[in-house]
């Protein structure tokens, strides 16, 4: 139970930094969540900040679902008889939680796209790439990154019905519930544009 939770909490701070506050406020001078939408997120940096603090962003971001994922394989790897992709799944959500919720910017942060991203690159490369370019797609054909992240989310768990998976988080009809779960987070965060689509 221990490491279970070792796992969730790292994961949450480190879902937690959130670079675009940080990086607005070093670039630009300004908290971003005080420009554009409001959010703290890629989109709105590149609206706010411009396009090279919006690229920093991202990939931070991606890196913070990366990061993650891999503290929760180390910390598997260490503690015997633990379920490692249980480990794996906390670490998703939480770090995504963690990004919409963060705990050193009074809990107002991103809508956890690129995190997500992030942790699905670690999970299944192949459905992380496809849900990228379904997504670049979606927004290309209707200017909404909003429509294209949420089409992503969306499109995640019915993916994992028909892909075959490769790595232990993948055991077990617990994928599928995690895949929903991570789905319907990013769709919560997202609500206000969906109300507006």
């Amino acid at each position: 139970m221990v490491a279970y939770i070792i796992v969730a909490l790292i994961a949450y701070l480190i879902g937690s930094i959130n670079f675009s506050i940080i990086i607005s406020k070093r670039m630009a001078g300004f908290d971003v969540r005080e420009k554009g939408s409001g959010n703290a997120g890629t989109t709105n940096m590149l609206r706010s900040v411009g396009k090279e603090a919006a690229l920093i962003t991202l990939v931070c971001d991606i890196l913070k679902g990366i990061v993650a994922i891999v503290v929760a394989i180390i910390i598997g790897a260490i503690w015997q008889d633990l379920d490692r992709a249980l480990l794996v799944q906390l670490a998703a959500l939480l770090v995504v939680i963690g990004h919409t919720f963060p705990v050193f910017f009074q809990f107002k942060g991103g809508k956890g796209v690129a995190t997500s991203l992030g942790v699905l690159l670690m999970i299944n490369w192949k459905i992380g790439l496809i849900c990228l370019v379904f997504a670049l797609v979606l927004i290309a054909l209707t200017r909404m990154v909003s429509l294209g992240s949420v089409g992503a989310a969306i499109l995640y768990p019915i993916l994992v019905l028909f892909i075959d998976t490769n790595f232990t988080v993948s055991e077990g009809t617990g994928y599928f519930v995690f895949s929903v779960l991570l789905a319907l987070i990013v769709a919560f965060n997202h609500r206000t544009n969906i109300k507006r689509m």
